[in-house]
C-alpha cells in the first residue's frame, strides 16, 4: 500500500544528571568534590533518502526516541553522550507542526538537525568554591526537545499525467518509461501514484508521475484523485490525456481543468500538453470532429496511441521542449 500521510512523535534524548561524589583516597581523608558531568542527550536528525518513495515505515512505527545521555560518575568521569537518531524520509516529504509547514524536504541527500538533545548536567566539582568546598549537589540534565508532527508526501516529478479514468494514463506511462503500473480495462485501475523515468539524450532523464483518474468533484472528495492531486503540484508541466472514445470530449477536458483549478490555482497554471489517446481507432471523419471541437477551446491536441506507440516521438519531443 502506498502511504503518503502519517503522524509521528519525535523526542530527542534527555541529558544525564551530574554526579555528586567526593574523592576517597588513602591518606586524603577529606578529598574534594569529583562528580563528573552527565552526557548530552542524542539529537534527532532528518535525512532525505532518495531510495525511499513512500511513508510506509511511519504507518507502523509512530514513536522515535533518541538515546538519553548517561549520568556522570565519580573521579570526574563524564557520562556517555546519547546516540543521535537519524530518521530517513523520502524526497518531497513536508513536515507540519499542527497546521504550520516547518520543513520541506526537496534536496536529495540533505541532512539536518531537527531536534536538539538535552545538555548534560554539571557534577558537583563545578560548584566548589573557597567558601563551599564540599558542595553536596549537582545539576540535573536538561530534557530533550519533543514534537508531534504530521508528514505529507508530495512526489517530486517533472511531468504529471492527468485525465479521466480509463483515458490510458497508465499505459502511456508504461511505454514512455520503465514503470510497470497496473493496467486493466475498467475505471480506477490506478489506486496510487506511479512513477516512471523517461530517458533522454545526454543523460537527461525526466521523472513522470501518473495519478489515479479524476472525476467531476474530485477536488472536493469524490473518487480517488483528490487524495493524490498534491503529487503533481511540484511538476513543471502536465500531460492531459483525453480518450478519443469519449462521448463528450469537451466536457471531459473542462472537468479536469476545473478540478485542477479548484485544488490549486498554481497547478492549473502549469504548462499543459493535451493528447488524444487511442486516436488510431477512429476513422478520419470522427477524428477530425474531435480536433475541431477541441480547437474551439484553443486546444491543439497531439494524436497518439499508447497501445501502438503512434505519435509517441512527437509527444516525447513536446515533453522535453516543455521543460
Amino acid at each position: 500500500m502506498f502511504i503518503d500521510e502519517a503522524e509521528i512523535y519525535l523526542k530527542a534524548g534527555n541529558g544525564g544528571d551530574g554526579a555528586v561524589s567526593f574523592r576517597r583516597e588513602k591518606y586524603i581523608p577529606h578529598g574534594g568534590p569529583d562528580g563528573g558531568d552527565g552526557g548530552n542527550g542524542g539529537d534527532i536528525i532528518i535525512e532525505v533518502d532518495e531510495n525511499s518513495h513512500a511513508l510506509a515505515e511511519f504507518n507502523y512505527k509512530k514513536r522515535f526516541l533518541a538515546e538519553n545521555g548517561r549520568n556522570g560518575m565519580g573521579s570526574n568521569k563524564a557520562g556517555k553522550a546519547g546516540q543521535d537518531l537519524v530518521i530517513k524520509m523520502p524526497p518531497g516529504t513536508q513536515i507540519y507542526k499542527k497546521n504550520e509547514l516547518v520543513a520541506d524536504l526537496v534536496k536529495k541527500g540533505e541532512q539536518f538537525l531537527f531536534l536538539k538533545g538535552g545538555r548534560g548536567g554539571w557534577g558537583n566539582q563545578h560548584f566548589a568554591s573557597s567558601i563551599k568546598q564540599a558542595p553536596a549537589w549537582s545539576k540535573k540534565g536538561e530534557k530533550g526537545e519533543s514534537i508531534k508532527i504530521r508528514l505529507e508526501l508530495k512526489t517530486i516529478a517533472d511531468i504529471g499525467l492527468v485525465g479521466m479514468p480509463n483515458a490510458g494514463k497508465s499505459t502511456l506511462l508504461s511505454v514512455l518509461s520503465d514503470a510497470k503500473p497496473r493496467i486493466a480495462d475498467y475505471p480506477f485501475t490506478t489506486l496510487e501514484p506511479n512513477l516512471g523515468v523517461l530517458k533522454g539524450v545526454k543523460s537527461r532523464n525526466i521523472i513522470i508521475a501518473d495519478i489515479p483518474g479524476l472525476i467531476e468533484g474530485a477536488s472536493h472528495g469524490k473518487g480517488l484523485g483528490d487524495k493524490f492531486l498534491r503529487h503533481i503540484e511540484r511538476t513543471k508541466a502536465i500531460v492531459h490525456i483525453l480518450s478519443a472514445f469519449s462521448e463528450d470530449i469537451i466536457k471531459d477536458y473542462k472537468v479536469i481543468r476545473k478540478e485542477l483549478k479548484d485544488f490549486s490555482p498554481k497547478l492549473a497554471r502549469k504548462k499543459e500538453i493535451v493528447v488524444l489517446n487511442k486516436s488510431d481507432l477512429l476513422n478520419d471523419k470522427e477524428l477530425n470532429q474531435k480536433i475541431v471541437e477541441l480547437s474551439a477551446l484553443g486546444v491543439k491536441p497531439l494524436m497518439i496511441s499508447a497501445a501502438t506507440h503512434l505519435g509517441l516521438e512527437d509527444l516525447t519531443a513536446a515533453i522535453f521542449k516543455s521543460l
